[in-house]
């Protein structure tokens, strides 16, 4: 966006007829006095919401419904109550912000149908991105010591988070300081996108993942992104385009993200049946995380104090480790036993799914994505993520002989019942459905589900047989390549849609004719990122609670576009 639209929108931000009492009207009151009851939540209000720019921007942003003496009455009640009582009644607190979430307007992207150049970039020019990529990612671990990755904060909040998903939230987030945050943020997000301040926080952009152009980037580290990281550069290796000298940084890169994610963020934990197990928290403990000073108070602010542990982090970890040739011992366990305890069943333990944003899929054979810590916190409640699945699935193939899987009835049913999971998404089309995800986008689900499938073929038949007796993975792979050529490709794509299609169609199999709109887009759009990388950063995964929070940056652009080109390259040269 330019700087005439930037300006145009804050002119009218800050000149708008105040049609009503605006955020600050309704709170002021109720949280900048004297601190009573939950100081907490007049915190969270004075550092997130109360900042002078954000007041500047929304002080003319009123809604005329909260005239209305009675109704503004209800709402700073609910405020009142969420501040003083003990055990406030979440429900009940909710229900006056829930119906003001109901009258915003958001909605998905939905680009425009575009005619593709057909005729595929020349091979030099792809290898010459993928160097581009990896000198960008060998420059980058050099300078900060590690790979960085940025979270930012979206205000508007997620389209399929509605009045219903709040008080769900409310209702099975356990951290008050969580709930707090969700409460507030999203009774800003009605003002926000229901005035000129929407065009500013919300601007337009082209094709599917967001582009993270937020002024405030936390950056941080985690050993979720370390294990991508570590598979962008073991791809990058494999093509041969490395120097001797780049193949050796890489290694070393390689090395000390293996340990950051096997060692530094290791957690023990108990299983459900109440052995122990080691698994992998995305937040090590400070200083490894890497945020400033600010930052670390900020998040302590915001309601984020404790972070446990998930088994998305831990399955993507060990499987980094494991391609990379680890052998430390942490990787023997059998993660499919404790996985089974987070597994749900219908009509046992469906109640672990305390935050049901996505509930229109059916999760029986799902595992949940929280880990209770050692002292059973559960900060976040649990929910259920598909493309976590698919992550379980992927790292129990890559581990399948030393899991002894196959022989063993218990974990091969586990993973039966996972397919099972992944196969109703697929026949039903829920996968392509943003709603049906809590963390990322159908396109990264597709990419994603190319990343296991490959994993899949790798095995022996007779293993594949024993998986997927029943044909399950087929149906899935016909499926996302519809949707990945039939839909994605078929309209305007940035360059993250595109190097999560090449993913996607290099795992699949697809005709390397199909990939001349991904691979055209990349080269097109190399230099977008200015000084900060060949790439901008756009969204890679996302929170929808407390509010709309993106994580990506220019490394994990990078990272995706040189594994997605990799793979064109290693399909358009017959190397597959």
């Amino acid at each position: 966006m330019s700087f005439h639209y930037f300006a145009g929108h804050a002119y009218r931000a800050l000149t708008a007829r105040k049609d009503g009492p605006s955020l600050y009207d309704v709170c002021d009151p109720v949280l900048a006095g004297p601190v009573t009851g939950d100081p907490h939540l007049a915190k969270f209000y004075k550092t997130a919401l109360g900042n002078p720019a954000l007041r500047m921007l929304l002080n003319r942003a009123g809604l005329p419904e909260l005239r209305d003496e009675a109704r503004l009455g209800r709402l700073r009640e609910a405020l009142r109550r969420a501040r003083e009582d003990q055990e406030p009644d979440w429900a009940a607190v909710g229900a006056p912000v829930a119906d003001l979430v109901d009258s915003i307007d958001l909605d998905h992207p939905r680009p425009p149908k575009i005619a593709f150049n057909r005729d595929a970039p020349a091979l030099s020019v792809i290898d010459s991105v993928i160097r581009d990529c990896a000198h960008h990612l060998l420059r980058s671990y050099r300078e900060s010591g590690f790979l960085p990755t940025y979270a930012a904060f979206n205000l508007i909040g997620d389209p399929d988070f509605r009045g219903r998903e709040l008080i769900m939230a409310l209702t099975g987030l356990n951290a008050r300081g969580y709930k707090n945050s969700s409460l507030l943020f999203n009774l800003a997000r009605v003002f926000i996108a229901r005035s000129s301040a929407r065009g500013i926080i919300h601007p337009p952009w082209k094709g599917i993942a967001e582009p993270m152009w937020e002024p405030v980037q936390i950056r941080h580290r985690s050993a979720y992104y370390d294990a991508f990281f570590i598979e962008a550069l073991l791809s990058y290796v494999e093509t041969g385009l490395a120097s001797p000298a780049d193949a050796a940084a890489a290694k070393g890169a390689i090395d000390d993200m293996v340990d950051f994610c096997i060692n530094i963020s290791r957690e023990e934990v108990k299983a459900q049946d109440g052995r122990r197990f080691d698994v992998i928290t995305a937040l090590a403990p400070a200083p490894h995380p890497r945020f400033s000073r600010f930052f670390a108070q900020i998040k302590q602010d915001l309601g984020f104090g404790v972070y446990v542990p998930d088994c998305d982090t831990t399955a993507c970890s060990f499987s980094a480790a494991t391609q990379a040739g680890s052998r430390d011992p942490i990787l023997d366990q059998p993660l499919l036993d404790f996985y089974e305890g987070y597994q749900v069943r219908a009509g046992t333990n469906e109640p672990r799914v305390t935050v049901p944003l996505n509930d229109n899929i059916d999760y029986e054979g799902g595992v949940a994505t929280w880990i209770d810590n050692v002292k059973g916190e559960r900060p976040y409640g649990n929910d259920l993520d598909p493309t976590l699945n698919l992550d379980i699935l992927e790292v129990s193939f890559r581990n399948l002989a030393r899991w002894k899987v196959l022989e063993t009835p218990a974990r091969l049913a586990t993973v039966h019942r996972i397919i099972a999971f992944q196969k109703r998404l697929a026949e039903s089309g829920a996968f392509a459905n943003p709603r049906s995800h809590i963390y990322y986008l159908p396109e990264l689900y597709s990419a994603y589900f190319g990343r296991c499938y490959a994993a899949y073929l790798a095995l022996p038949l007779a293993a594949q047989q024993a998986i997927d007796p029943n044909g399950a993975f087929d149906l899935i792979r016909t499926r996302v390549l519809s949707y990945v050529q039939g839909e994605m490709l078929a309209g305007e794509i940035n360059v993250f849609d595109a190097a999560l299609a090449l993913i996607a169609l290099g795992h699949l199999g697809a005709d390397v004719r199909t990939f001349a709109p991904a691979l055209n887009c990349i080269v097109t759009e190399l230099g977008e990122g200015g000084r900060r990388g060949p790439f901008r950063a756009y969204e890679w995964n996302k929170m929808k609670t407390p509010t709309r929070i993106l994580v990506g940056g220019p490394e994990v652009t990078s990272a995706f576009v040189l594994m997605g080109l990799a793979l064109a390259r290693k399909a358009m040269t017959g190397r597959m």
